[in-house]
C-alpha cells in the first residue's frame, strides 16, 4: 500500500511515500529511546520516568497525550468519524538483567525481559507516523495510543486503563508482543484465542506440628502437602473437559525447617491455566473443593487463595486479516505465518472483552542466531522488530480506518 503525503511548495514535487519512507528518518532516534527504556526499566505501577519519556516524546511531535491515574498515558492522533487504538505495555520484571549489551538495565533486579520496551517504542513509532499521515490530511480516522502500566501483575493494568475511560468511542485495537521463537521480520497469527486464561494458585496447610516418630498422633503436614502437589492437577485433568486444556503447575513449595520435625504450616503456589474460557470459571470453582478432599484424610485444614488472572486474548477473524494484510504489505510476501495458542497469561484479553480486535506475535530472533526467551535475564530482541512493529500496527490501523461503516 502507497500513502501519498503533501509537501511544502518549496520542496520537490509529491510522490508517493510508503510507511518505511516516513519511518527511516526516525529510526535511529526509535533504537535510541528503546535503549533508553531498556536501561532504566520500572515495574507494574512505577513506570514514571518510563511514562515521562512518551509523554515528552509525543509533545515534541505536536501531539497532546493525557496521563492515566498513576503511569501510563493515552494518545489520540488524527480525527475523524471512528476510532482505533493501539496498545503498548510500560513494565519490566523483577528479575535481574543477564544481558551484557552496553543499554543493559542500570537498575538492579529489574529488566525488561519481555519486551515490552520493544512494545512501547513500536507503538510510538507508529504513532509518529500516523501524525504524518494525519498532518498530510492523509489519515481517515483517529487512532488513540494507549501505553498501559502493569500488564506483568494480575489482574493487569488493561483493567484501569478500561476504566479511566480510554476505549471510549474505539471500535477496534491492536498490540504487538515480543516472539523470541519467530525470526524478525515474520509475524505469528492467529484466528481465536491465541493465549489462554491464568490464575494464581496458593495453597496453604495447617495443623498442630508433631515429631516424625508420631505422625499418627498428629496431621503429616509435609506428606498431605505432597498430595497436594502431584494428586490435584491429577484430579482436576480428570474431573474437568480434557478439551479446555487446564494446567495446574506448581512454582514454590515451602514446608518445615528442621528434618525430625512436622511442622505447622506448609504452602504450595502456582498457577492454574486454561485454553478455553468457558472452562475458566469451573476450574477455578473446582480447585478448592479438590484441594480440601485430597487433604480431608490427614485432619489438616486447607486454605485456598484463587488470584483471578486474565481470560484468554482472543483474536476477531476481521482484526485478524487487517494484521495479516498489513503484514504482507509492510514486511513482504510471507511475512505472516501461523502461530500456536500459548499457555501464557496476557491482560490485552480485557480490552477484547469490549472491542474486537488481535494480537501479533512480533519475531525478535535474529534468524540462525539463539532463542532468548521470555521471562529470562538473558532474553535479547533483534532491534529490527521496533521498525517493523511500528510499520505492521500503522498499515494495519489505516487498512483498518479504511473499512466501510457499519
Amino acid at each position: 500500500m502507497t500513502y501519498h503525503v503533501r509537501r511544502s511548495p518549496e520542496r520537490e514535487p509529491d510522490r508517493p511515500r510508503t510507511l518505511a519512507e516516513l519511518l527511516a528518518p526516525r529510526l535511529e532516534a526509535l533504537v535510541a529511546f528503546r535503549r533508553d527504556v531498556h536501561a532504566h526499566p520500572e515495574t507494574a505501577h512505577a513506570e514514571h520516568r518510563t511514562t515521562a519519556r512518551v509523554a515528552e516524546a509525543l509533545r515534541a511531535a505536536g501531539l497532546e497525550p493525557r496521563l492515566l491515574p498513576g503511569t501510563g498515558l493515552v494518545c489520540d492522533v488524527g480525527a475523524g468519524p471512528r476510532t482505533l487504538a493501539l496498545r503498548a505495555d510500560l513494565d519490566a520484571l523483577p528479575l535481574a538483567d543477564e544481558t551484557s549489551s552496553p543499554w543493559c538495565s542500570t537498575v538492579p533486579g529489574v529488566a525488561h525481559a519481555c519486551g515490552h520496551d520493544v512494545h512501547t517504542t513500536a507503538v510510538l513509532g507508529a504513532g509518529l507516523v500516523l501524525a504524518d499521515l494525519a498532518r498530510a490530511g492523509h489519515l481517515p480516522g483517529r487512532v488513540r495510543l494507549l501505553f498501559q502500566p502493569a500488564e506483568e501483575v494480575t489482574p493487569g493494568g488493561a483493567l484501569g486503563v478500561v476504566a479511566a475511560g480510554a476505549l471510549d468511542g474505539v471500535e477496534r485495537i491492536f498490540a504487538v508482543h515480543c516472539d523470541p521463537h519467530t525470526d524478525v521480520g515474520r509475524v505469528g497469527l492467529r484466528v481465536g484465542a491465541i493465549t489462554s486464561a491464568f490464575d494464581q494458585v496458593k495453597v496453604e496447610l495447617h495443623g498442630p506440628g508433631g515429631h516424625t516418630s508420631r505422625p499418627h498422633l498428629t496431621g503429616d503436614l509435609v506428606f498431605a502437602l505432597a498430595k497436594v502437589v502431584t494428586e490435584v492437577p491429577a484430579v482436576m485433568s480428570r474431573r474437568l473437559d480434557p478439551r479446555a486444556g487446564v494446567s495446574l503447575v506448581w512454582g514454590r513449595v515451602s514446608a518445615g525447617g528442621a528434618a525430625n520435625a512436622i511442622p505447622r504450616v506448609g504452602v504450595a503456589e502456582g498457577t492454574l491455566r486454561c485454553v478455553r474460557q468457558d472452562a475458566w470459571k469451573d476450574a477455578g470453582d473446582l480447585l478448592p473443593q479438590v484441594v480440601r478432599e485430597v487433604v480431608a484424610p490427614y485432619g489438616l485444614r486447607a486454605d485456598v487463595d484463587l488470584q483471578r488472572g486474565v481470560p484468554p486474548v482472543v483474536n476477531e477473524a476481521v482484526s485478524t486479516g487487517l494484521l495479516q494484510r498489513a503484514a504482507e504489505e509492510q514486511l513482504g510476501e510471507g511475512a505472516a505465518v501461523p502461530t500456536d495458542q500459548s499457555l501464557g497469561g496476557e491482560d490485552f484479553a480485557w480490552y477484547l472483552q469490549h472491542v474486537a480486535g488481535a494480537m501479533a506475535r512480533l519475531g525478535t530472533r535474529t534468524p540462525g542466531g539463539p532463542t532468548h526467551d521470555l521471562h529470562r535475564g538473558d532474553f535479547e530482541a533483534d532491534e529490527r522488530a521496533i521498525a517493523h512493529g511500528a510499520r505492521l500496527l500503522a498499515g494495519a490501523a489505516v487498512e483498518a480506518l479504511r473499512l466501510p461503516l457499519a
